[in-house]
């Protein structure tokens, strides 16, 4: 047969398809999610996420020595506290249990880069992601408290702050302060398209911020919506936003190239905790290549678009990338 075109020729050895590959990766594009718990002198396992850990504060170094070991560098940290009221207020208090993370990872631990999630959820005593006005997240006063909770991490040591509660003008809100108060050089990585997902059920198992009535489908979006979501997107570009990520990841990558193609920002998405669990339940269940599923989904994330991949796996994925598995 006469072919002048075979694209099969550049398929003929591991060197030559690494030489050709498209998609490429770093661990410097990874950040681990990472769960801090008051109290002293504890790990816990999180059941539903096999593998992953709450640790108190003077507890937490054992995992940040891990995570530098095998070359990350990126941490975002979730707060758990002991006591909770209306206001959550433990996520701007000056001793809040990521503030003393912040200090602590600051003073020992230099090399990695603290990324603190800004929302309400996980220390108000409803669970919603805000101050309630009756049954119903009232918006604009949320607004003041996510940016003193901003505020407040900046002030502990966070170098970049992620608001993660889908409030209308958190953006626009957060960068006028931390502006105001000196903090102009501090990027704010928006959690601009972030769905109402069944995803992040183990999530809240593991933050305990399941809310206590309803849900949050009247602040974070409507899985059925594309042009919402870009919407979504611009707004936040609009309002100052210096990264956009879209959550989450695993069946929404359609969403992170169409906001890719969009803005020049770089592109972030999270490979949520219902991602990470089917993965280890199927794991554990001889169904599939673990190594080789996880390799996959991140190639596929950063292929659609993304700069940035927040996920459970880091660890893996960068000894993976150093491997030359993957990347």
């Amino acid at each position: 047969m006469d072919l002048t075109i075979r694209p099969r020729r550049l398929r003929t050895s591991e060197t030559l398809r690494k030489m050709v590959r498209e998609t490429r990766m770093d661990p410097a594009s990874l950040i681990y999610p990472m769960f801090v718990m008051d109290g002293e002198n504890k790990v816990e396992e999180i059941e539903s996420l096999p593998g992953q850990n709450r640790y108190t504060v003077d507890r937490m170094g054992e995992e940040l020595e891990r995570l530098l070991d095998a070359g990350v560098t990126n941490v975002m940290f979730f707060g758990i506290p002991d006591v909770k009221d209306e206001v959550g207020s433990g996520a701007y208090a000056e001793d809040g249990v990521v503030q003393r993370a912040l200090r602590l990872t600051a003073e020992k631990y230099p090399d990695i880069y603290r990324i603190t999630d800004v929302c309400m959820c996980e220390y108000t005593s409803h669970g919603h992601c805000g101050v309630l006005c009756g049954h119903d997240v009232d918006n604009d006063k949320t607004l003041e408290l996510l940016a003193k909770t901003a505020l407040s991490h900046v002030e502990a040591g966070s170098q970049m702050v992620a608001p993660s509660d889908m409030m209308d003008g958190r953006i626009a809100a957060i960068r006028e302060c931390l502006d105001e108060n000196g903090h102009t050089n501090i990027p704010i990585m928006s959690y601009a398209v972030k769905f109402a997902s069944a995803f992040y059920g183990p999530f809240r198992e593991a933050a305990g911020s399941a809310p206590s009535f309803g849900d949050r489908k009247s602040y974070q979006m409507d899985f059925h919506n594309r042009r919402e979501a870009l919407k979504e997107a611009m707004l936040d570009v609009e309002e100052g936003a210096d990264i956009i990520m879209v959550k989450p990841a695993m069946s929404y990558l359609d969403l992170v190239r169409e906001v890719h193609d969009m803005t020049d920002l770089p592109i972030a998405t999270y490979s949520v905790s219902g991602e990470y669990a089917m993965v280890k339940a199927a794991a554990q269940n001889g169904w599939i290549d673990e190594d080789r599923i996880v390799c996959e989904m991140a190639t596929a994330a950063f292929r659609a678009g993304a700069d940035i991949y927040i996920t459970y796996y880091a660890k893996e994925l960068a000894k993976f990338i150093k491997e030359g598995r993957i990347g």
